[in-house]
C-alpha cells in the first residue's frame, strides 16, 4: 500500500528542516541564506503590487512571505501559486532567447514553494518547483517536477544528520562484488579513484580516504538545490536533489536525481533528450545526450555519454567518450573511446588512451563461480572487433588484441604487442613491437590527438600521452630478458641440446638476437606462461621486435635529453653528466593517467595514512607538485634506461657514448617517420581498399591525397627539426 500522508495546507512550504536538526537560535532558512548570499535588499510587497498579483491569478498562502527587489514588476508574474517564503529579484519587460527559444522574463503558470530567484529569470510552466535557489537570467521551461529534499547530498557519498549508514552511496569500481567500492564526491580525480580502489588490505589508508570525504562536506540538513546564472532547463520531467552550475543546458531529460552538474562559462555542460541519471557527479564541460542511462557514477571533466550508453557503478576519466554500449563496475582513465552498441566493458581498470571496437566483450566472468573477477589494462589498450576476454586478465601498455574468443585468462607482459588467437593451430600468438613495425601512423597520431583533445582548463593531474614514457619503458626492460630466454630455449631445443642454466640461456638469446637475426627468424619461439591453459604461446617476429624495442629505449633517453637542453639554454655536457650520475630506474605507477615513481606513491600513501594530507584538496596539490617534478624525474629515468640497455654504468656516460646514442636516435626517428608514412600508404595501395572507387581520382576526392595528409607532413617536418637539433648539439658540445 502506498503511504499517502495528509497534512494541513498551511504547512506547505514550511518546516523544511525538522526542528530536531536545527542549531539553537537558527530557523529553517539559515543555510539557505548562506547559499543565497544576497538576502539583503528585499522588501515586502506594497498594496499596488499585491493587487496586480492577485488580478493576474496568482495566489499565496501568506503574501507577507513574498519578498521582492526594488525593480520587481508584478505584471510579469501570472498564474502562479506561492507557498512558503519566496524571494524574487529584478523583473524587467524583456524576453530571453537561447537557440531560438524566446520567452518573456517573469514567472508564469507555475507552483513555487520556498525558492529564491535572481534577476530577470524566465519561469514558464513549471508544475512544481520546491526549495531551489535560481541564479540570474536562468530559463526554466516546461518542467514537471523540480525539488530538493532537506537531506539532499547532490551525488556525494555522505550521510546527513539522523541518517543510518545504509543510506550512504557507494560506487563499486573494478569489481562486481563491491570489494573495491569507494565514496563518490564532487571534484574526484582519476588518481583519487585509483588510489582508493587499490591497496584494500591497508585498512588505515582506506579509513583515511573515507574521512577525507566526510570532512569535505557538511552533514547538516537544509541545503537548497542551486541553478547557476544563465542555465537553461527545458522540457524535462523530474529533477530532484540536483545542483547545477552556471551556463548549463538541460533539455528533454526524463529523470535527474541526486546529482552535481558542474558547469561554468568556459566549460559548459549539457544533458539532452531521454536521459536518466541517478546518483552521480558530472564534471565541467561534459556532454550527455540521447537516451543515456547512468547510475552511481562519476564523469570527469569533458567526458561524454551518447546514444543510449549505460554507465553504472563506474568512473569515466577526462576527455573520454562512451556511445551506445554498456559499461559496468569499471574505472576508466582519461582519453577512452568506446562507440559501439554491441561492446561491453565490465569490472575493469582501463588505464587510458584506450579504444574498444564493435563486438568487444571485456570482462566475462563465465569462467568463474562468483562475480569477483577483474581485468587490468595498461595505457593504449585496444581490443579489436568481436574480442571476448575473461576475468582475470592483465595487459601491458599498448596491447592490440585481434578478433577472437579468448577462452582463458591472459597475462600479457609485452608492450606494443599484437595478440592473436589462432583457432586453427590452437595457439596463442603474440607479436611484440607490432605498433612500431606495422601501425606507427596510428600510434603516433593517437599520441598527438590526445594532447590536442585535452580540454581541461584546470590540469591538476599531469596526464602523460606519449607512448615513450616511464611505464611502457619499464615494461620493455622487463620483457627483453623474457625474449632472450625464449630465443635461447628455442635454439637449444632446435639443436637438440640440453637446456643450460638461465644465465646461459639469456646470454645465448641475446647473442642471437643482436648478431644473427636470420637464425632467430627460422626458430619457433615460445613465450612463458601468459595464458591459463595447456596450449603454447608463440612469439612472432622476435628477430625484428627485439632490436627495435632496444632502439625505443635509446630514443626515449635522447628525446628527454634534447627536451632538457632545449628548455635549458646554455646547458653543458658536464651538467648532463652530473644528472646521469644520479639517474636510476625503477617501477612507476599510473595514478589516474599521471605517471609517478613507485617511491613517490609510497610516500604519498604514507602521508595520507598518517594524516599529513588532511583533505582531498591537499592531495590534489601533491599531484600538482609531482607533475612539476615529472620532467626532471623522467629525464633521470630515461638516461638510466638508455644506460642499462647499452650495458653501460653511470661513469660510462661519456661524450663518445652520447654521440653514439644521438646518431642512433636519428636513425630510429627516420625509421619511425618512414613507418608512419608506409602504414598510412597501405590504405591507398591495398586493392581491397581501392576496389570501391571507380578511379584513383575518385579515391583521392573521398579520402584525400596521401601527400596532403597534414599529420604525415607534420611528422616529416618534425624529423628535419629533430635532425637539426641533434646536429646542433653535436656541434655545440664538440661531440
Amino acid at each position: 500500500m502506498n503511504r499517502i500522508e495528509k497534512r494541513p495546507l498551511t504547512h506547505l512550504g514550511y518546516n523544511f528542516v525538522d526542528a530536531a536538526y536545527l542549531p539553537q537560535g537558527k530557523d529553517e532558512y539559515y543555510l539557505r541564506d548562506q547559499q543565497w548570499g544576497r538576502q539583503g535588499g528585499y522588501r515586502q510587497l506594497n498594496a499596488q503590487e499585491l493587487e496586480i498579483l492577485v488580478r493576474n491569478d496568482n495566489t499565496s498562502d501568506n503574501w507577507n512571505n513574498i519578498m521582492v527587489s526594488e525593480e520587481f514588476n508584478p505584471q510579469l508574474v501570472q498564474h502562479c501559486h506561492f507557498f512558503g517564503m519566496v524571494r524574487i529579484g529584478k523583473l524587467e519587460p524583456y524576453y530571453l532567447e537561447y537557440r531560438n527559444l524566446r520567452l518573456a522574463v517573469g514567472l508564469y503558470n507555475s507552483t513555487i514553494t520556498s525558492c529564491d530567484f535572481g534577476d530577470n529569470v524566465v519561469l514558464h510552466n513549471v508544475n512544481f518547483l520546491s526549495h531551489y535557489i535560481i541564479g540570474n537570467e536562468v530559463i526554466l521551461f516546461n518542467i514537471n517536477e523540480m525539488e530538493t529534499t532537506d537531506y539532499a547530498k547532490f551525488g556525494n557519498g555522505i550521510i546527513k544528520e539522523g541518517e543510518s549508514e545504509e543510506r550512504r552511496l557507494w560506487m563499486e569500481l573494478c569489481n562486481e562484488n563491491g570489494g573495491r567500492k569507494i565514496l563518490p564526491f564532487d571534484g574526484m580525480l582519476p588518481g583519487d579513484a585509483y588510489l582508493w580502489t587499490r591497496h584494500r588490505n591497508d585498512k588505515q589508508l582506506m579509513e583515511q580516504f573515507r574521512l577525507l570525504t566526510e570532512k569535505q562536506f557538511d552533514q547538516r540538513r537544509g541545503y537548497y538545490g542551486m541553478v547557476g546564472d544563465r542555465t537553461v532547463i527545458k522540457n524535462c520531467k523530474i529533477i530532484k536533489d540536483v545542483t547545477i552550475g552556471s551556463d548549463a543546458y538541460l533539455k528533454g531529460a526524463n529523470k535527474l536525481k541526486n546529482l552535481t552538474i558542474n558547469s561554468r562559462p568556459d566549460e559548459t555542460s549539457q544533458i539532452g533528450e531521454g536521459c536518466e541519471l541517478v546518483n552521480g557527479i558530472i564534471g565541467y564541460g561534459c556532454r550527455i545526450f540521447y537516451g543515456v542511462k547512468a547510475v552511481r557514477f562519476v564523469m570527469a571533466s569533458h567526458s561524454q555519454l551518447k546514444y543510449g550508453a549505460r554507465l553504472i557503478n563506474s568512473y569515466l576519466g577526462n576527455n573520454a567518450t562512451i556511445s551506445c554500449c554498456e559499461v559496468l563496475n569499471s574505472l576508466i582513465f582519461p582519453a577512452h573511446e568506446q562507440h559501439h552498441n554491441n561492446s561491453f566493458l565490465c569490472a575493469a581498470l582501463v588505464m587510458g588512451q584506450s579504444n574498444m571496437a564493435a563486438g568487444a566483450t571485456i570482462g566475462s566472468n563465465h569462467n568463474s563461480r562468483g562475480a569477483d573477477g577483474e581485468i587490468i589494462a595498461g595505457r593504449g589498450f585496444w581490443p579489436g572487433l568481436c574480442v571476448s576476454l575473461k576475468h582475470n586478465s592483465r595487459f601491458a601498455s599498448f596491447t592490440l588484441i585481434a578478433k577472437g574468443n579468448y577462452m582463458h585468462e591472459l597475462d600479457i607482459p609485452f608492450p606494443f604487442s599484437l595478440v592473436m588467437n589462432d583457432e586453427h593451430d590452437n595457439t596463442l600468438k603474440i607479436m611484440p613491437g607490432y605498433w612500431f613495425l606495422y601501425n606507427m601512423y596510428a600510434l603516433a597520431r593517437n599520441a598527438w590527438k590526445y594532447v590536442d583533445r585535452d580540454k581541461r582548463s584546470n590540469k591538476i593531474q599531469y596526464i602523460e600521452y606519449d607512448y615513450l614514457a616511464p611505464d611502457a619503458m619499464e615494461e620493455i626492460l622487463h620483457v627483453l630478458p623474457l625474449m632472450e630466454q625464449a630465443v635461447g630455449t628455442a635454439w637449444y631445443t632446435q639443436e637438440k641440446q640440453a637446456l643450460p642454466n638461465d644465465a646461459l640461456l639469456l646470454q645465448k638469446g641475446q647473442e642471437l638476437l643482436l648478431h644473427d637475426a636470420a637464425a632467430v627468424a627460422k626458430l619457433t619461439v615460445y613465450a612463458g606462461k601468459v595464458e591459463n591453459s595447456q596450449r603454447k604461446t608463440v612469439l612472432l617476429k622476435v628477430h625484428r621486435a627485439y632490436p627495435l624495442l632496444r632502439e625505443m629505449l635509446n630514443l626515449y633517453g635522447i628525446r628527454n635529453i634534447l627536451d632538457y637542453t632545449g628548455k635549458n639554454h646554455g646547458a653543458t655536457f658536464s651538467q648532463l653528466h652530473a644528472i646521469a650520475q644520479t639517474a636510476q630506474r625503477g617501477s612507476w605507477q599510473n595514478i589516474g593517467g599521471q605517471l609517478m615513481p613507485e617511491a613517490s606513491v609510497e610516500d604519498l600513501k604514507d602521508r595520507i595514512r598518517t594524516g599529513k594530507i588532511e583533505s582531498w584538496l591537499q592531495l590534489h596539490d601533491v599531484y600538482k607538485q609531482e607533475g612539476s617534478r615529472y620532467e626532471k624525474e623522467k629525464l633521470k629515468h630515461a638516461i638510466a634506461c638508455m644506460l642499462q640497455v647499452q650495458g653501460v654504468s653511470a661513469d660510462g656516460f661519456t661524450p663518445a657514448f652520447l654521440q653514439q646514442c644521438l646518431q642512433q636516435s636519428v636513425h630510429t626517428m627516420s625509421t619511425l617517420t618512414e613507418n608512419i608514412y608506409l602504414s598510412r600508404k597501405k590504405d591507398y595501395t591495398n586493392p581491397f581498399r581501392k576496389m570501391v572507387y571507380n578511379s584513383p581520382e575518385e579515391m583521392e576526392e573521398v579520402i584525400g591525397k596521401l601527400e596532403d595528409n597534414s599529420f604525415i607532413q607534420q611528422t616529416k617536418a618534425d624529423l628535419e627539426t629533430y635532425k637539426k637539433t641533434v646536429a646542433d648539439l653535436l656541434k655545440n658540445w664538440n661531440l
